[in-house]
């Protein structure tokens, strides 16, 4: 590109110069007048004769310079116009393919080239949209590819708590058995207590390196989740008496208790997601309150943008007797991370609640919670 802008200096300053040097000489050609021995009336006839031809010469000297001038000129729109189309067909699209390719390294690759179809790099532009297309493709299928590995991660470290707790559950049980046990042995004089203080030794490593996963656990998932923009949500029409078996099927969990039946209907869930937020309410009631938990199913209207007016949910109560949570963490807890100031000793990610919310409203529905003689979620789940 420089060159070709010096090239049209060259030209231009090369046609200036020749103007110019043409005009002088033009304007250097002159006749003398050599008076011979002439007497005085030939002398002015002479003169007469002499001062026709220079006005003629004065003519044809002007004539000369616009015929010059306008040759010139077009001589001059000529090379412009040959420069041009040299720029137009040849320069310009490799400057187009230097500016693409820019783009391209800055990581554009949404932007098409434009192909000129007479130009001489018509082939070689084609070719580049093309690699630009697979270039998009791949770093499209990469994203793809690693958000699915991320969320794969988030979702495998999420549900890996719920049998961990179990195992820690499990354990503190053991150790509360064998520690009975031995103080039984030891008031009975029994004096061969290794079996049961080697059981308890293998109790307290097991329940050492579940600690230690449930840590590498919360690591991995605030890792996957802080990285990934968003978790994936298949929304598909099921059976409502789906959600009311899964919540018989909490054995793990205490006493859980429903009140009665749902409305059997067609409802939009997402089957795994739907799991998780179970898991999470039920869950955090059990390890926060440890009382019985109530599940209750209502058919409930709200109102909506759609032709009829109004939605249809399946609203389920989940209700639990503890303590509830401080009225100054509860408009808190559904944010990420965050974890009330009376639950210390208790392991969690500070992440139940956020994502229950963030799954029910993806599903279409929604959620919400208040103290009322114990901690209370609502989910409202929409039927079809």
């Amino acid at each position: 590109m420089k060159r070709f802008r010096n090239l049209v200096i060259f030209y231009t300053v090369f046609m200036l110069l020749a103007l110019g040097a043409f005009i002088i000489y033009i304007n250097k050609f002159h006749l003398n007048l050599t008076p011979g021995s002439y007497n005085e009336s030939e002398m002015e006839v002479y003169k007469k004769v002499w001062s026709d031809i220079n006005s003629g010469m004065d003519i044809y000297r002007s004539g000369i310079n616009k015929c010059a001038l306008i040759f010139w000129a077009a001589l001059l729109l000529l090379g412009y116009a040959l420069l041009f189309l040299v720029y137009y067909f040849d320069i310009k699209p490799v400057k187009d393919i230097k500016d693409y390719a820019d783009e391209i390294a800055r990581g554009n690759l949404d932007i098409p080239l434009d192909v000129n179809r007479r130009s001489i790099f018509v082939d070689f532009n084609e070719s580049f949209d093309i690699m630009r297309e697979e270039l998009k493709g791949s770093k499209l299928r990469e994203m793809e590819a690693e958000n699915k590995k991320r969320e794969m991660l988030a979702e495998l470290s999420h549900d890996l708590k719920t049998p961990v707790a179990t195992i820690q559950a499990t354990c503190e049980v053991l150790e509360l058995q064998k520690k009975k046990k031995r103080e039984k042995l030891e008031q009975e004089g029994t004096s061969d207590l290794k079996e049961i203080d080697g059981e308890l030794e293998k109790i307290g490593y097991i329940s050492q390196k579940t600690e230690t996963i449930n840590e590498l656990v919360k690591n991995l998932l605030r890792a996957n989740l802080d990285d990934m923009e968003e978790i994936e949500v298949n929304i598909i029409e099921n059976s409502s008496v789906y959600i009311e078996d899964y919540f018989r099927s909490m054995k793990e969990y205490g006493n859980v208790i429903l009140d009665n039946h749902i409305p059997e209907c067609l409802v939009y869930i997402d089957k795994l997601r739907i799991k998780q937020v179970i898991d999470n309410i039920v869950g955090n009631s059990y390890k926060y309150a440890g009382t019985d938990i109530h599940v209750r199913f209502d058919e409930v209207q709200s109102a909506s943008d759609n032709r009829s007016g109004v939605d249809n949910f399946i609203k389920i109560t989940v209700r639990d007797a503890g303590p509830g949570v401080p009225e100054s963490d509860l408009p808190l807890i559904i944010e990420k991370y965050y974890r009330g100031k009376d639950v210390k000793d208790k392991t969690g990610y500070g992440l139940g609640l956020y994502l229950v919310k963030w799954y029910m409203e993806k599903m279409g529905g929604g959620m919400e919670y208040y103290n009322d003689n114990g901690f209370v979620v609502e989910l409202m789940v929409k039927k079809t």
